[in-house]
């Protein structure tokens, strides 16, 4: 058995509000691309490409003009340099630069020189070599956070810092020295952006204003004033040709400025309320035109079309806790930690009507109508349409908090909760029980329905249509059943544990078949059958994958590191019937693996 990793569903940036985000496009290999952070890694949707080196959170990632490296900064102050050809990403540096988060970094033209700006306690910047690290000048001047930093490509270098203290430094070089202080801004200037000519660069802040400066003498030129925003501008990025802006205000509008006339040539508007507020933005290509709204969603405008975004890209923003399929079987749907559930069809896409408020803890469909139910720490049960779409409108609550979800052959849906089995039919409580044991997770098959406890054992319960009834205990795991899964033919049933072991049941006969599917190192959070009920898989908080064998028990395929910060979730695609398994986790990254079975 043998397996290899198929295709990568990245996350959406991460956001916060009044906070703006720094989106990079690469150059070279790259060209077109735009690359972000997610939690600790970078990404690069376009190659589906993950670098997950840092140890804390990744703040922006900018590729080097050549396009044959990356700089990639935490909020600990750490930049690390990294290779972007080839699938190794051999680190060339790593460089503790600052005291506290990097909010920018820029390279200049000759992919040599770094520098990296944020809030330090001692300093807010720093200009390095990539290679060796060593200075190449000072970022001096400034009072609180640095937001932006830029760098002129052309000789002679110039480079501009933009700050919470409403300052622009203006910086010569090389080396980088402090030239001049430019008080054009009144309040928080969040980004400054040379032009590719470099015979200017502009600045906007949360004044909602927009300057135009020199490129070479750091003189202000003017102000745009012509249609304003009117709230504050996060970003601003220029064309290829650097004869337009493109800024993105938290007014949740996105504006296309002509240079030249000083006039907006179009305005976009994303929406109202928070989640439609922009807060970065970047020119990728010659028309490609990327806005980052604060709810994570990606969108792209074409000028010469419409005036509405052309493209959306959604995706989790932060770590997906529970999976489930979806019809048709190609499509999967999957819970995040915000509450959202998206649905992955070629794309991910966030489902439409009222989502969750809180961390999704499961997802289970319905065998009968291919319905997906879903359950989260709002403590409601919800409805997914048979299309995998869009949420019904209709929703029930449940006695307390939900662990697990699962739904029996007549399409009664059963929660395990702290303390109470509950189970509902049509939004409707037919069921309530306060088991002997505090209840950790469940699964269903036909009419039987596996309860694991927190006191290490799996309880089998036969459901007539009004109540369980408890007919055999599986005894063998070590620690509290974390996951359950039944056998698509109903003969299995596997058991997950938090000590990091599987044990395979036999249903019928109510006895151990094998308890040495025991490779993983910490909990089971996901466990999910072939359709010929001879391979599980399983993942773990120790972020690996293993497929296990039915018929061979010490053999298994091991897919190690499967998802950095842990695998949560874990589901064969067609129904088990292809060799497709995705794995999902912490990193809010849905990998594809194409499994293969040696008979």
């Amino acid at each position: 058995m043998s397996s290899k990793k198929s295709t990568v569903f990245p996350p959406n940036p991460t956001t916060a509000r009044g906070v703006s985000t720094k989106l990079s496009s690469g150059n070279g290999p790259l060209k077109d691309k735009v690359i972000y952070a997610n939690g600790k890694t970078i990404i690069n949707p376009g190659l589906s490409v993950t670098y997950a080196g840092h140890i804390q959170n990744a703040t922006v990632a900018r590729i080097s003009p050549s396009g044959y490296y990356c700089a990639s900064a935490d909020a600990g102050g750490t930049v690390r340099v990294w290779d972007t050809v080839g699938e190794d990403q051999v680190l060339k540096g790593e460089y503790k630069v600052i005291s506290g988060r990097i909010n920018d970094v820029a390279w200049d033209s000759e992919s040599k020189r770094i520098i990296a700006v944020g809030d330090g306690r001692d300093k807010f910047g720093h200009a390095f070599m990539m290679d060796s690290g060593s200075s190449t000048g000072e970022i001096v001047g400034h009072s609180k956070a640095v937001n932006a930093v830029s760098i002129r490509h052309q000789r002679p270098f110039r480079a501009a810092t933009a700050g919470d203290d409403g300052l622009i430094l203006f910086h010569t070089g090389v080396p980088f020295k402090y030239e001049k202080t430019i008080k054009a801004h009144t309040k928080f200037v969040q980004d400054v952006k040379y032009a590719p000519s470099g015979d200017h660069f502009a600045s906007v802040g949360s004044d909602a204003k927009i300057f135009l400066h020199d490129g070479k003498t750091g003189e202000t030129l003017a102000e745009i004033t012509e249609s304003p925003h009117k709230g504050s501008i996060m970003a601003v990025s220029w064309s290829p040709d650097s004869k337009s802006l493109f800024t993105s205000s938290a007014d949740c509008t996105v504006k296309l400025w002509d240079v030249e006339t000083r006039k907006a040539a179009t305005t976009w508007t994303l929406g109202t309320g928070i989640d439609h507020q922009q807060i970065g933005n970047i020119w990728s290509g010659q028309a490609d035109l990327v806005s980052l709204s604060i709810s994570g969603d990606l969108n792209a405008f074409d000028p010469r079309t419409g005036d509405k975004p052309s493209r959306i890209f959604a995706a989790p923003q932060k770590a997906i806790t529970a999976i489930a399929p979806a019809r048709p079987d190609t499509t999967f749907l999957t819970g995040a930690a915000d509450g959202r559930v998206y649905s992955y069809a070629g794309e991910s896409t966030t489902l439409g009507g009222e989502s969750h408020s809180n961390l999704v803890t499961g997802l289970a469909s319905s065998p009968v109508d291919g319905k997906v139910y879903s359950i989260g720490y709002d403590d409601r049960v919800r409805e997914i349409g048979g299309d995998g779409k869009s949420y019904l409108p209709a929703s029930v609550g449940t006695a307390a908090q939900p662990k697990s979800i699962a739904v029996a052959a007549d399409g009664t849906v059963f929660v395990s909760e702290i303390e109470h089995i509950e189970a509902f039919r049509s939004n409707q409580k037919v069921f309530d029980q306060k088991p002997k044991v505090t209840p950790s997770s469940i699964a269903a098959s036909g009419s039987t329905v596996a309860i694991g406890g927190e006191n290490n054992k799996v309880y089998l319960n036969e459901w007539d249509g009004k109540s369980l009834k408890e007919f055999a205990v599986l005894e063998g795991n070590k620690g509290v059943i974390s996951a359950l899964a039944f056998s698509p033919d109903g003969n299995y049933l596997a058991a997950g544990d938090s000590q990091g072991k599987v044990v395979l049941f036999d249903v019928k006969e109510r006895k151990t078949i094998t308890s040495r599917w025991a490779f993983h190192s910490a909990r089971i959070n996901s466990l999910s059958w072939t359709a010929d009920s001879k391979h599980c898989a399983s993942g773990s908080l120790d972020t690996n994958v293993y497929v296990w064998s039915v018929a061979k028990p010490t053999k298994n395929i091991a897919i190690k590191e499967a998802g950095p910060g842990g695998v949560n979730a874990v589901l064969w695609l067609e129904g088990g019937r292809s060799g497709k398994l995705v794995s999902a986790g912490a990193d809010a990254c849905a990998r594809i693996w194409e499994v293969t079975f040696h008979t």
